[in-house]
């Protein structure tokens, strides 16, 4: 009998077999695991405009809390590019006409959370009409505002935004 045949006819232990492919399929969930960890943290926003129950939320609390200042239709305050008597800037629009797509989501999310911190996100000495949301406002209705507002823009403007975003979290 040779050796290769003395082996064929030895029982295989099940535990060795079980423990083995064990061993693989954990190791194949722990680098999938990190792989989606990584895609998520890098690429994925909070405020997802595809989410139509977030973006329901948002669209209620954009109209309780910013309508007032932003614009119904997130159109701004008028001539919003120019300073008023007291020096501040008017609300500007949220919609595609504005530059709030021109900005990431940490952004966005620090200046309605702290409102335009001036150093921070405007320059020295800014004086803002902006308020600080963080205490009226829990972190998810601030990301289901922004989310509202995205789904607003046209693909163009959305894709700029993700892809600035995008951009910020890689620089991070």
């Amino acid at each position: 009998m040779t050796a290769a045949r003395a082996n064929e006819s030895r029982p295989r232990r099940p535990e060795m077999t079980y423990a083995f492919w064990g061993a693989v399929a954990l190791a194949v969930l722990l680098l999938a695991g990190t792989l989606v960890s990584a895609v998520w943290t890098s690429s994925v926003s909070p405020a997802d405009p595809g989410n139509t129950t977030q973006v329901v939320l948002g669209q209620a609390v954009y109209a309780k809390h910013c309508a007032a200042c932003h614009g119904a239709k997130l159109e701004g305050q008028p001539n919003w590019r120019d300073r008023l008597a007291n020096g501040r800037m008017p609300a500007p629009p949220h919609d595609e006409t504005g530059h709030t797509w021109h900005h990431p989501d940490s952004v966005l999310f620090g200046i309605t959370k702290e409102g335009l911190v001036p150093g921070k996100y405007a320059p020295k000495g800014y004086q803002s009409d902006m308020p600080a949301f963080g205490g009226a406002l829990r972190d998810e209705e601030i990301w289901a505002v922004l989310a509202y507002i995205k789904s607003t823009w046209p693909p163009r403007e959305l894709a700029h935004q993700r892809e600035v975003d995008r951009q910020s979290r890689t620089r991070r």
